[in-house]
């Protein structure tokens, strides 16, 4: 069975397809098949010695994907060999073939290919996690969301409208500007220097917005503090890209509330794991939310993959099909 390592932390030099030992059938896990693997800013954190630092090296990479279960082991009862399933994260995704425990897989919907099941398990849970917990969207509000042409930005947009709520968005370049709009945000703010606040206020009335989704780093913090309105909420995300620095809760200025989302908290449960799942899978059914490829690659050019999404140069999700 072949799968991408990362040899030790570094750049996309210490990746490689080698070959790995067929994975069993554990009690409480299940042996798939992967069909198409998702690639997610949180592996390239794993590359560069941000997370996973109790796991040796080499170690395979990759957390979301989709396939069919090939081996079920004992005390799996819910699933069945041939059942083609979903997850959002299963470290050592980026291979052939997976065992994953069974608490961490859904079923994949008959009208809902393989590609796309993968494609909105990491990012779609995101996204529903930051517009249904962290800040509950209610119909009016206004949201400024950050990387707007991005896998979560595009889904969180469509989940914002669903919601009755308005978005601005902020996109790295002209050529993102019609994806965030397609998504369905008002207005996009073309910006790579954090220099966004001023226009968010002056669409806004000189109001602000009511919540932020910023995972875009330290140089757009300032910029969306300033664009929230009074006792707005801050949603920080994304730590890849590093964090904002210390900070003196007193000086934080109109009354605004923020927070760190991190993904463990977006399905801590099974049984949450599974209401979402569902929510998002009939969304996609429905025509509610589309999902867009940013690009296809083999499993052996997931170097090239990962180069691809540091580059800010993608838009929405990128796949690897082993």
């Amino acid at each position: 069975m072949k799968a991408v390592v990362m040899k030790e932390v570094g750049g996309t030099d210490v990746m490689e397809l080698v070959e790995c030992p067929e994975p069993v059938a554990q009690p409480g896990h299940v042996v798939v098949e992967i069909a198409a693997a998702g690639v997610n800013f949180m592996d390239i954190g794993v590359r560069q010695g941000m997370a996973w630092t109790e796991i040796p090296n080499p170690k395979v990479l990759g957390v979301e994907g989709a396939g069919r279960a090939i081996a079920v082991g004992d005390g799996v009862d819910e699933l069945g060999v041939g059942d083609r399933v979903a997850w959002a994260y299963a470290p050592g995704s980026y291979a052939q073939r997976h065992s994953i425990p069974a608490a961490s897989l859904v079923k994949i919907p008959d009208a809902i290919d393989d590609a796309t099941a993968a494609s909105v398990m990491m990012q779609g849970l995101t996204a529903s996690h930051f517009a249904t917990d962290f800040y509950p969207v209610q119909a009016g509000d206004i949201a400024l969301v950050h990387a707007a042409a991005g896998g979560v930005g595009l889904l969180l947009t469509q989940i914002i409208r669903l919601k009755g709520g308005r978005v601005i968005g902020r996109v790295s370049s002209e050529d993102k500007v019609a994806g965030a709009r397609k998504a369905g945000a008002e207005h996009v703010i073309v910006d790579t220097e954090g220099q966004f606040a001023d226009e968010v206020l002056r669409v806004t009335g000189g109001e602000g917005v009511n919540v932020v989704y910023d995972g875009s780093g330290p140089k757009t913090f300032k910029g969306s503090i300033d664009a929230l309105r009074r006792s707005g909420t801050f949603c920080w995300y994304g730590p890849v890209l590093g964090g904002p620095g210390p900070l003196d809760i007193m000086s934080l200025p109109k009354s605004i509330k923020i927070g760190y989302a991190t993904y463990m908290d977006h399905v801590h449960t099974h049984e949450l794991l599974l209401a979402r799942t569902k929510q998002l899978f009939e969304w996609i059914e429905d025509g509610s939310i589309t999902l867009t490829t940013g690009g296809v690659y083999p499993l052996a050019d997931a170097a090239r993959a990962h180069a691809d999404m540091a580059s800010r140069a993608t838009t929405g999700k990128l796949l690897l099909i082993p």
